[in-house]
């Protein structure tokens, strides 16, 4: 495997895990965010890591999916967002399962950063060896 290789596979685990965090934050921000009335909630979420790395390593993006997802009913007629029924929306957002989602991206991301800052290293003291 060449060393362009092993740089491109880091890069792409590197936009991969940047695009994972940049989902579940959003979805974290939109989680206390009221929603119109009669309005649905799109959740963004990446194509799990098998298929995403794979495209990502082929030289395809990935893009965030957009779903539809449940949403959450509050009480409170007083809100200028309630519908007739007096009732607030807002994103049925699974915040532990969001958070999880966050750290492992990020931890991934670390260790993506940790692995091309080796091979860099190694390759420079290559060059360093071979201009002696």
């Amino acid at each position: 495997m060449s060393i362009d290789a092993i740089m491109e596979a880091s890069r792409a685990g590197l936009a991969y895990e940047r695009l994972r965090m940049e989902a579940a934050s959003k979805n974290i921000a939109a989680a206390n965010m009221p929603l119109a009335p009669n309005a649905s909630f799109v959740r963004a979420e990446v194509l799990n890591k098998s298929q995403g790395f794979s495209q990502y390593v082929a030289g395809n993006l990935v893009q965030v999916n957009q779903t539809n997802a449940a949403t959450r009913a509050v009480h409170d007629p007083g809100h200028p967002m309630a519908d007739a029924e007096g009732m607030v929306h807002f994103p049925a957002t699974d915040l532990v399962q969001e958070m999880t989602a966050l750290m492992t991206a990020s931890r991934g991301y670390e260790a993506n950063v940790r692995a091309f800052n080796l091979l860099r290293g190694m390759t420079m003291k290559a060059i360093e060896i071979g201009a002696k």
